[in-house]
């Protein structure tokens, strides 16, 4: 199964490093990673990390500018696409189809192909453009998901907020992954 990343310069690095960290253990899984410029400068910011940090837990990466990677065409098959973070630019972009890096095409080819697009929107608080956009992307097919973290599992560290929505990115994948944390109901008083 073949996964494509694509990093945008949006705050949120620590998303695609926990996301290649997880798939990069399931064997059955090749990634393909893009990173923008304004990503590489965000990933060192944020986490002290260079892109070749990054790389090194791709199977594949490709410079943005590479329109002509593989991934930039339908007749690549891949499992889907997630760019995590997601910023404001770049959902744009792919909601309008404006293909400028290799980024961009990748995710219009998910969208033209109807496979898995994944956006890790990273934004606060929206503003009714950005919603209309995400409305546009969700008519086309494309899921729109926030990192938003969940509670009910008592999240004791950053990793175990990140790691909440990194498993829902991995489920809407389809990607099976021992590691992620489920819902079961509340403790019951009867349980041993």
């Amino acid at each position: 199964m073949r996964v494509v990343i694509g990093v945008s310069g949006a705050s949120g690095s620590i998303y695609p490093v926990r996301l290649l960290e997880r798939l990069s253990r399931n064997k059955e899984v090749e990634t393909h990673l893009i990173l923008s410029r304004a990503a590489e400068k965000t990933l060192y910011l944020e986490t002290g990390r260079k892109a070749a940090d990054l790389k090194a837990l791709a199977s594949f990466s490709y410079p943005v500018e590479d329109i002509a990677a593989p991934i930039a065409s339908g007749s690549f098959h891949t499992q889907g696409m997630v760019v995590a973070p997601c910023s404001i630019h770049t959902m744009s972009a792919i909601a309008y189809g404006i293909s400028s890096n290799l980024l961009v095409r990748a995710a219009d080819v998910t969208l033209k192909e109807r496979r898995r697009l994944i956006l890790m929107v990273r934004e606060s608080p929206f503003h009714t453009g950005h919603l209309r956009t995400m409305t546009a992307l969700s008519e086309m097919g494309a899921i729109i998901a926030p990192p938003i973290p969940g509670f009910y599992n008592n999240p004791k560290t950053v990793e175990d907020l990140v790691d909440s929505s990194v498993d829902r990115v991995l489920d809407l994948l389809q990607l099976p992954d021992g590691e992620i944390k489920r819902w079961e109901g509340p403790p019951r008083a009867d349980a041993k």
